[in-house]
C-alpha cells in the first residue's frame, strides 16, 4: 500500500507542476498580461503626464485616450469604485471632456466624499472652468490632510502654478 501512495503522491507532485507550467507566462519576463484593465490604465497615465512634461501632447492625448477606454471597461466589470472613477474624470478631463469628467468625479465622491485625487482634479477642472469657489471648496476639505494634493490645488487657484488641460 505504501507504494500506491507514494506513487499517488508523486503523480499529484507531476501532475500540479504540469499545470502550473501551462498557466505561466511561458518564460516571458513581461508580466502585463496578468495586469488589470485599470492597472494598465494607471500605466498609460503616467506615461501620459511624462509626455505632457516632454510637450509631446499628440502622444499624451493617444495614452490618455487609451487609458480612458480601459478605465470604462474596468468601470463596467467593477462599478463604484472611486479610484476609477478618479482616474475616469482624470482622463476625460484630459481628453477635454470636462461635463463628463465632473459626472465621473461626482460619482466618485459619493463613494468617497475625502477622496485626496478625485478632490484636487475636480478642483482643478473647477479653476479651468471659472468657478472658483467650486474649487475652494473642494481645497477646503483637503486641507485637514496635509497632502501634496492640498498643495496642488492650492497653487493652482492662486496662480501660482499652471495646470495642464
Amino acid at each position: 500500500m505504501s507504494k500506491k501512495i507514494i506513487l499517488l503522491i508523486f503523480t499529484l507532485l507531476t501532475f500540479t507542476n504540469i499545470c502550473y507550467s501551462a498557466g505561466s507566462s511561458g518564460g516571458s519576463s513581461d508580466n502585463s498580461s496578468n495586469k488589470t484593465d485599470y492597472s494598465k490604465a494607471v500605466d498609460l497615465i503616467n506615461s501620459a503626464k511624462k509626455y505632457e512634461k516632454k510637450e509631446q501632447n499628440d502622444k499624451a492625448q493617444e495614452k490618455y485616450k487609451k487609458a480612458n477606454e480601459l478605465l470604462i471597461k474596468s468601470n463596467n466589470d467593477k462599478p463604484n469604485n472611486a479610484d476609477t472613477l478618479n482616474y475616469l474624470g482624470f482622463t476625460t478631463r484630459k481628453l477635454g471632456d470636462y461635463v463628463n469628467g465632473e459626472k465621473y468625479y461626482l460619482e466618485g465622491l459619493a463613494i468617497d466624499p475625502n477622496h485626496k485625487g478625485i478632490n484636487e482634479y475636480l478642483g482643478e477642472l473647477y479653476v479651468v472652468t471659472g468657478r472658483i469657489e467650486l474649487a475652494n471648496e473642494r481645497l477646503s476639505v483637503l486641507e485637514s490632510c496635509k497632502c501634496e494634493e492640498y498643495n496642488e490645488l492650492k497653487e493652482i487657484i492662486q496662480g501660482t502654478k499652471k495646470s495642464k488641460f
